[in-house]
């Protein structure tokens, strides 16, 4: 039997998690001892195994349960089903870096390059349903007014406003991690850069701030932005955050 913490070192996940997972039923310890110690044994082991491909390939956590439960599951079946799926995305992937190298060779030689090449690897269908709930989600003139914005940005404009991205990303994270208050001058801080980078290409009110904050939780996309499989709660901690921000300085 594995504690624990031994678990989570082995799998690369936190002990928070598998907390998280003991708490909604997902993954439950194989053996809970008299000091309140949880211990898995290899059936746990292979149940989270199952857990992090199926985290792997997009599911959520209710979805997830519900394939494992399912009496009919073999879990020989689905590794190979697994394989077959990541196959397919190494495949995917590869075109990805292909389109990449394409865009960064254009990029640094100053040239231009075939419409068609800038979006090989990424479906028509999700590019499509990219633009169709951002449309939905901010109207339909506000998106053009982002994209038209978008356009006119430099080359270097584009690089620094993706580095402050990762930087406020990471702050938010750290301050997650740290068990900050959503409402303290630090967090508070931060999601005030994060207002100034949203307004890079719109401006929300207070109202449109708390309604993105509400759509990094609810849309599974925006939820891997924060890795919330290792940070479960996470993007309701970065929600609340500009709900707060909205009401104090918008």
């Amino acid at each position: 039997m594995r504690t624990v913490r031994q678990v989570a070192k082995a799998a690369g996940v936190s002990v928070r998690t598998l907390h998280h997972y003991d708490a909604i039923g997902l993954l439950k310890p194989g053996h809970v001892g008299s000091n309140g110690y949880r211990y898995y044994g290899k059936e746990e082991l292979l149940r989270l195994q199952q857990v992090l491909f199926y985290r792997e390939l997009g599911l959520t956590l209710a979805g997830i349960g519900a394939i494992l439960d399912d009496p009919a599951f073999d879990p020989l079946s689905a590794l190979r089903g697994h394989r077959a799926a990541l196959d397919d995305r190494i495949a995917h992937y590869r075109t990805l870096i292909r389109t990449i190298d394409r865009t960064i060779t254009s990029l640094e030689k100053d040239e231009d390059m075939d419409d068609n090449d800038y979006y090989a690897g990424i479906a028509p269908e999700t590019r499509g349903r990219w633009q169709r709930e951002a449309e939905a989600f901010w109207g339909k003139d506000a998106v053009e007014a982002a994209q038209a914005k978008a356009r006119s940005l430099s080359k270097e404009q584009v690089a620094a406003i993706q580095q402050e991205m990762e930087a406020i990303k990471g702050d938010f994270i750290r301050l997650f991690r740290e068990g900050a208050d959503p409402g303290s001058d630090a967090v508070q801080a931060v999601t005030d850069r994060h207002y100034r980078w949203v307004s890079h290409s719109w401006t929300p009110d207070a109202a449109a701030f708390k309604g993105l904050g509400g759509y990094y939780v609810e849309n599974p996309e925006f939820r891997g932005t924060y890795d919330d499989d290792k940070l479960p709660g996470c993007p309701e901690f970065i929600a609340a955050a500009m709900a707060i921000y909205a009401d104090r300085s918008l």
